[in-house]
């Protein structure tokens, strides 16, 4: 089993930044953490991903968010960062946590809210 902790949401104003952490916790018996990342939801809409990361450090971005987040990972703390700047309005969603493990299994943090306003 797979526990996701995630942190760092809250309301903010346009332009301004927030970061986002994840920590996985998993027992001993659980294959290795492959890639890790974010997606968000808003409201009326469909889940779509913001960023993933995966263990070699390979990263993909949606084209919304390109150059304006980074994500990032420390694998020794199992651990997902999405660091978010010049935050708009649009970025106003509920943020998920996402593990894929090695063997394609996948486990979702219980989502922290996003409220970005002009």
């Amino acid at each position: 089993q797979v526990q996701l902790v995630e942190s760092g949401g809250g309301l903010v104003q346009a332009g301004g930044s927030l970061r986002l952490s994840c920590a996985a916790s998993r027992s001993r018996s659980i294959f290795g953490i492959n890639a890790m990342g974010w997606y968000r939801q808003a409201p009326g809409k469909q889940r779509e991903l913001v960023a993933k990361i995966t263990s070699g450090g390979r990263t993909n971005y949606a084209d919304s968010v390109q150059g304006r987040f980074t994500i990032s990972r420390d694998n020794t703390k199992n651990t997902v960062y999405l660091q978010m700047n010049s935050l708009k309005p649009e970025d106003t969603a509920v943020y998920y946590c996402n593990v894929e493990l090695v063997t394609t299994i996948e486990y979702w943090g219980q989502g922290t809210q996003i409220t970005v306003f002009s």
